[in-house]
């Protein structure tokens, strides 16, 4: 009788609380970690597999992605699932909202999300869960439903759709929201919206430190000033034209407004999403101290920390917030090392060549933002980490274990006994040049084209099943919907 499914022999554990690695072995059984131990015996295991002196990560939690924006959903969530694979994600959190793009369908979230989950299940071969997005007074009280029913324990602000679109000025934001006339998105609706997570929070008190809001934080009247000031001046072209269209300052002044809202209406649960310049981090930095009894959370993309608005390879780096110039990606480096940053994630969003750009090609304000990068989260961030001395414990503690505590998962981000057997094993010695033609996602560009990496995920673990082995994706998919609450 065998002990263990899986036996992972000879690996270099990363721990996010331990500054060492230790090699061990690592014992599987029914999806979860057994055992971890140096010298466990191969004949006490199904089936064994030689980690060669690999660093063994925790499986990253990659809490923002967004399958379905561009695409299908159901293809998003098989192709998307599969590039995550590649990057060492085992669990991806994924941005879901009722409006135009996604589903684009209207209406409430009892009828709406069901057809999400519809979509996506059987089809990913990662773990996944999704945030929910408050559009229209109505899903304000689906909120503790949301929670008990479906098991949503984390809600998101889109600040900027104030008066500005996914890409660029709106002029009719209840079509492009798809919420009833008479309605607007705007700050009292996110102040009411924080009013209904913290009555969440309220009616759920085991559930409340998981219970919490994201913000992306743009002030949309300056965005929409400088975009036209821009477009009429006419000097800049490509990311950085699309830069100073979405100045530093609008996120820095939409940080300090969601930050007094938070305060007015007690709600202490508050992540701040993808702050891309040092005047975002300074306001939150700020705000923080201005407002002790916050919980914020601070999110920056691997995306900013790894390009800027000479570096990325073409307009297929347009993305909100935008990449930005060399100085506010060594201004992130510095606060990631300082310890202000909490978790580091993908902004996954695939976007087709034929979706991304359009007529002319070469003009910033026609094309459409986002891009993926789930392939090289864990890669990207060990490779530039390294060179600026991150250990590694907190590349595990950025990728992975942060992420989960945060958002209630509660069996995710650490290789430790009685977690789910998520881990990815990476050669750290490998050199290798990023091209989008290598992977598994649809998207046939990334802005992170000819980039120099020297770290490569090599085999990637999901409760235990092998789904990509010496860099191929294999098997049929394996993820489950991770519900983090309720029923």
């Amino acid at each position: 009788m065998t002990t263990f499914d899986l036996l992972l022999r000879n690996v270099r554990l990363v721990r996010h609380d331990r500054p060492d690695t230790e090699t061990v072995d690592i014992g599987v059984t029914a999806g979860t970690v057994a055992r971890v131990a140096p010298g466990l015996d191969p004949a006490d295991a199904a089936t064994v597999h030689d980690g060669q002196g690999k660093l063994a990560f925790p499986g990253v939690v990659d809490a923002h992605q967004h399958w379905g924006i561009y695409n299908p959903l159901a293809e998003d969530t098989a192709s998307e699932s599969r590039a995550s694979a590649q990057g060492g994600v085992t669990t991806a959190l994924t941005y879901m909202r009722t409006g135009q793009y996604y589903l684009n369908r209207g209406g409430r979230y009892e009828d709406f999300f069901p057809d999400v989950l519809a979509a996506s299940a059987g089809r990913s071969h990662i773990d996944y869960g999704f945030h929910l997005a408050p559009m229209m007074r109505e899903h304000i009280d689906e909120l503790p439903d949301l929670v008990d029913r479906f098991g949503v324990t984390s809600f998101k602000i889109f600040m900027f759709y104030g008066g500005h679109g996914l890409h660029g000025r709106s002029a009719d934001q209840n079509s492009f929201l798809m919420i009833p006339e008479g309605e607007r998105y705007d700050y009292a609706h996110f102040e009411f919206v924080m009013r209904g997570v913290q009555a969440a929070r309220e009616r759920f008190p085991e559930l409340a430190d998981q219970i919490s809001l994201s913000l992306h934080c743009e002030t949309a009247e300056i965005m929409s000033a400088y975009t036209r000031q821009v477009e009429q001046e006419g000097r800049l072209r490509g990311l950085e034209a699309y830069h100073a269209s979405r100045p530093p300052h609008s996120e820095g002044l939409a940080v300090s407004i969601a930050s007094y809202l938070a305060h007015e209406t007690g709600l202490p649960t508050i992540n701040l999403l993808h702050l891309s310049s040092a005047k975002a981090l300074d306001a939150a930095l700020r705000m923080a101290e201005a407002f002790p009894h916050i919980d914020f959370r601070r999110e920056v993309t691997i995306g900013h920390l790894l390009a800027d608005i000479t570096t990325a390879h073409g307009l297929g780096g347009k993305v909100n917030p935008p990449l930005r110039p060399r100085a506010d990606v060594e201004a992130l480096w510095g606060h990631l090392l300082d310890g202000h940053v909490d978790w580091v994630v993908s902004d996954h969003a695939c976007c087709k060549d034929e979706v991304k750009f359009g007529e002319p090609r070469d003009d910033v304000f026609v094309a459409k933002s986002g891009f993926g990068g789930a392939e090289y989260l864990l890669p990207g961030l060990l490779t530039e980490g390294r060179r600026r001395g991150l250990p590694l414990s907190r590349v595990a503690e950025l990728t992975s274990w942060n992420p989960a505590r945060r958002f209630g998962l509660a069996g995710k981000g650490a290789v430790a006994e009685g977690y789910d057997a998520d881990l990815c094993l990476v050669d750290d010695d490998h050199t290798w040049t990023v091209r989008a033609a290598d992977s598994e996602s649809t998207q046939e560009y990334t802005p992170f084209e000819g980039f120099e990496l020297t770290a490569r995920v090599t085999d990637t673990f999901v409760r235990g099943e092998h789904v990509l082995v010496d860099g191929k994706v294999t098997g049929s998919p394996q993820g489950r919907y991770v519900p983090r609450a309720g029923r």
